[in-house]
């Protein structure tokens, strides 16, 4: 089998539409894992009516997700009989075309541990509001790391495609708090060797909601998992290179690293923010030392959470 699709499956808002756009697929060498992450909703409902044989379901005893949303993650790819792996969320979608895409793309630069595609970033209506930044057809780890703290790089989850025994071999995907950067760290070690190729077509959809992990709180597991990805990128910046391009960016991206790991945390006191400001300044007062916040990012912080506030507010108005 080419391709294993998993889908740890919660909520159930969009879960007939995430399903129906995989079972639509233009190449047809795949299967599609769905495990029931103890929801309290009628997932199993939901993708039972399909009746597909190439859904193979699954139920979880306890929810893994509560405990680790990564654990969730590696429970499909733990089911995964495909050469090729890719992840989906219950909330998002593919286009007919994206394993066909990919495929092409495999057939042109053979070998490699990991393939990215442009995606679609969809509302909470299905109506698409924008585009990730084009990339590279052809990169190295350092350029694509380099590109994405830089910001110039919109990525997620799903618009990457993995090969299945690579990913096991590394113990399965990365795993820091709330997954918030095991997306990345996951991408860049698949890519470390070899590089990631990336084929133009926007053939994956984000669906951008206010249930996203971004959108959502619990400050103090953000600034742990800001913490984690700092130390990854710490220790693989210590790594010998020998292409001279990638000695360039080696150093660009220690220069810019603390800048970077700032930006995140004020990004993610800016979240906090918007949905409890007394306990995001109790929590981030409390724990300044331990994750080096200082006032200013507190401030920058609340002033960023009050901003967006107003700017929805004029929106709503006008």
């Amino acid at each position: 089998m080419k391709f294993s699709i998993g889908m740890p499956a919660f909520k159930v808002k969009y879960l007939n539409e995430a399903i129906s756009s995989i079972l639509t697929q233009t190449y047809k060498d795949y299967e599609l894992i769905v495990i029931n992450d103890c929801s309290p909703d009628n997932v199993e409902e939901v993708v039972l009516a399909f009746n597909d044989k190439r859904i193979k379901y699954y139920k979880n005893e306890k929810n893994l997700g509560a405990e680790s949303i990564v654990k969730s993650w590696n429970k499909c790819l733990e089911k995964a009989r495909g050469e090729f792996f890719i992840l989906m969320a219950d909330d998002d979608r593919i286009e007919s075309k994206y394993l066909e895409e990919f495929n092409t793309l495999m057939n042109k630069y053979p070998g490699l541990d990991v393939y990215q595609c442009r995606c679609k970033i969809i509302n909470e209506n299905s109506i698409p509001i924008g585009l990730s930044p084009l990339c590279n057809e052809y990169e190295s780890v350092y350029d694509s790391i380099w590109h994405r703290i830089k910001g110039f790089r919109t990525q997620f989850i799903s618009n990457f495609v993995y090969r299945t025994e690579h990913l096991k071999k590394e113990g399965g995907f990365y795993d820091v708090p709330l997954a918030w950067g095991s997306d990345d760290i996951s991408a860049f070690v698949a890519a470390s060797k070899k590089g990631v190729a990336y084929t133009k077509e926007p053939v994956f959809s984000y669906r951008k909601s206010p249930l996203s992990i971004t959108s959502s709180g619990n400050l103090l597991k953000k600034l742990e998992a800001i913490n984690d990805v700092k130390l990854w990128y710490t220790n693989f910046l210590k790594n010998e290179v020998s292409d001279e391009n990638d000695k360039i960016l080696r150093e660009s991206i220690k220069d810019y690293l603390p800048k970077y790991i700032k930006k995140k945390i004020i990004e993610s006191l800016n979240n906090s923010f918007s949905g409890k400001p007394v306990n995001t300044i109790i929590t981030a007062v409390s724990h300044k030392k331990e994750y080096n916040i200082n006032n200013s990012d507190i401030l920058l912080g609340m002033f960023f959470s009050i901003q967006n506030k107003l700017a929805k507010y004029v929106f709503k108005t006008n």
